[in-house]
């Protein structure tokens, strides 16, 4: 029942309202409205207009002033580490790390070629690193000795700098050989002593024979390992890791025998063939006379990463930017060195 302190005409707009609700839902018009209003906010949302609107919208700063705001709230900071701490995101790393597809993933990467290449580029980037900085220090003090000794003997200092391996460099690589040919000769002779006793003999009561055996072998050791780097790489293991080598990438096989022949008199003469290197303007001992040849600097590059020679992805065109043509490109590529 109608209030009796509402004006008539409100009441009369009342009644006629309810009565026209009654009518259309007798008819069935209120379902057409409905459907009508529903058509034309659909045909009003896929219209080109909103459309375009929406896209200013993203394109402005409107949106990125919005999210950056947001993201500065203490609100949401806040409610991003409560998340954070929550037990549900523990239960899902839990359950992500158990998971057959992590280990499945974990394995990949594992044996990705890509990751055992960077490793081992890596590794061979710090010997090559430890190696650089030694053959460093090798060369000043090839200097400083040089130096020293010829002011010593009342020799006159070297007027230019050369590029001609000293006497520590060398000193130093023939150390690194040495290291190596006597653990192979141990190695051996192990070897040997070990099918000699398998054999039954007991080792004891070993003749003299043996050592000189022993001897030469390690002398045929000494010089096989010589001759074949000089001959294959023209440079010995010990000199590589200090950087020099022969003037000459392989030497003739006459020439590292006769170098081999200049090495053990030099060392049989109490060192008397290595003064060239230090008092010699061209830093030649014996070795390198009969030989012909010359011990240099041995000026390496590092070798490229395997992850140098990957292209850079293209960046993808921005939304809305328009694409710039090769015309395009060789214009403005022809007209920035102008600016």
């Amino acid at each position: 029942m109608a209030d009796e302190t509402t004006p008539l005409a409100a009441r009369l707009l009342g009644v006629g309202a309810r009565g026209a609700g009654a009518v259309g839902r007798a008819t069935g018009l209120d379902k057409a409205v409905e459907i009508a209003a529903e058509e034309a906010i659909v045909s009003a949302v896929e219209s080109e207009a909103v459309e375009r609107a929406l896209a200013r919208v993203l394109e402005g700063p409107v949106l990125d002033e919005a999210v950056q705001s947001a993201l500065e709230s203490d609100a949401v900071k806040q409610a991003i580490l409560e998340a954070m701490d929550s037990e549900l995101v523990d239960e899902v790393w839990r359950r992500l790390l158990a998971s057959q597809q992590a280990q499945q993933l974990v394995e990949r990467i594992a044996e990705a070629p890509e990751l055992r290449a960077a490793i081992s580029a890596q590794g061979a980037g710090l010997i090559s690193d430890i190696a650089g900085r030694i053959a460093e220090v090798a060369r000043d003090l090839d200097d400083t000795v040089e130096r020293i000794l010829r002011r010593i003997f009342f020799r006159r200092r070297r007027p230019l700098p050369t590029n001609r391996a000293g006497i520590v460099t060398r000193a130093g690589a023939m150390v690194i050989d040495a290291i190596i040919v006597n653990l192979s000769f141990t190695l051996l002779a192990g070897a040997v002593t070990l099918i000699a006793k398998l054999l039954g003999s007991s080792g004891e009561d070993a003749p003299r024979v043996v050592v000189v055996v022993g001897s030469f072998a390690w002398l045929v050791i000494v010089a096989l390992y010589l001759i074949g780097f000089w001959c294959l790489a023209g440079q010995t293991p010990g000199m590589r890791f200090l950087g020099i080598r022969l003037s000459e990438h392989r030497l003739r096989f006459r020439a590292a025998v006769r170098r081999l022949i200049g090495l053990g008199l030099s060392f049989a003469t109490f060192g008397l063939g290595f003064l060239g290197v230090v008092f010699g303007e061209s830093r030649r001992g014996w070795a390198d006379r009969l030989g012909g040849t010359e011990v240099i600097y041995d000026e390496r590059r590092p070798a490229p990463a395997p992850w140098s020679t990957l292209v850079a992805p293209t960046p993808a065109a921005s939304l809305g930017a328009p694409t710039a043509t090769p015309e395009g490109d060789s214009a403005g590529s022809s007209a920035a060195p102008a600016a």
